[in-house]
């Protein structure tokens, strides 16, 4: 039994060392390959960490700094200066021109939607806000609102309705979620499409009870109960 048991440790052993043979074999034969394999690797990661370092945080910073005059522009509600800029200190269409890569040039595409969108120019508020990119709970769901907003202007209240509900999903909190909700309701009213619009209201009635929107939301209920009881729906 013991003479077995060595014999297999043997076996193990030789295997082994067959392997080991094997990759020195490998190696010998391939050593230019693998050297040139490991200098790439290492030329790609100081390329990219070089790129990170000495370009890609510069500019970061440096659009952020740029973009303080328009910001202040935008809190003293001087929006077209805002927007354009002042012929010194650049707008939030230059930010994005020179610096639409950075975190500063995606929030200019924010500023400048809600801009368009207090302005009149809807189409332009949508095609800036649907470039923007965000995973805040409040900013992200709001530039939804906006585009329905935008589109309700438009007439395009299919569009509306879908941009609220998908707010509304998107903030889900007592403050931001209800208000959105209220918007659906209010463009399904418009469409005349009652059964939705009860769907909607009652959704604020029965999840966001505590909300300011839920005060008085059983007034909203009670219309569309009745419109819904009459027939008056399409």
């Amino acid at each position: 039994m013991a003479k077995k048991k060595k014999d297999k440790t043997q076996e193990n052993i030789q295997v082994v060392e067959e392997a080991l043979s094997r990759t020195e074999i490998f190696l010998e034969k391939n050593q230019k390959l693998i050297l040139y394999v490991i200098g790439g690797i290492l030329v790609l990661f100081g390329g990219y960490y070089g790129f990170q370092k000495f370009i890609k945080l510069p500019r970061v910073r440096e659009a952020q700094e740029r973009m303080f005059v328009a910001e202040k522009y935008w809190e003293k509600d001087s929006l077209t200066l805002a927007l354009n800029g002042d012929g010194l200190n650049l707008g939030f269409l230059d930010i994005i021109d020179d610096y639409g890569r950075t975190p500063s040039g995606n929030l200019a595409r924010y500023y400048a939607g809600a801009i368009y969108l207090k302005q009149g120019q809807f189409n332009e508020s949508i095609r800036y806000l649907k470039r923007f990119r965000s995973k805040d709970p409040m900013v992200g769901p709001n530039a939804l609102r906006m585009i329905g907003d935008a589109y309700l202007e438009l007439g395009d209240n299919e569009e509306a309705v879908k941009h609220y509900l998908r707010a509304a999903d998107r903030a889900n909190n007592d403050l931001l979620t209800p208000d959105f909700l209220l918007r659906a309701g209010n463009t399904y009213e418009i469409m005349q499409n009652w059964t939705k619009a009860l769907e909607v209201y009652t959704r604020i009635k029965k999840e966001y009870p505590g909300s300011f929107r839920a005060n008085n939301i059983d007034k909203y209920i009670a219309r569309m109960e009745a419109y819904i009881e009459h027939g008056f729906e399409q």
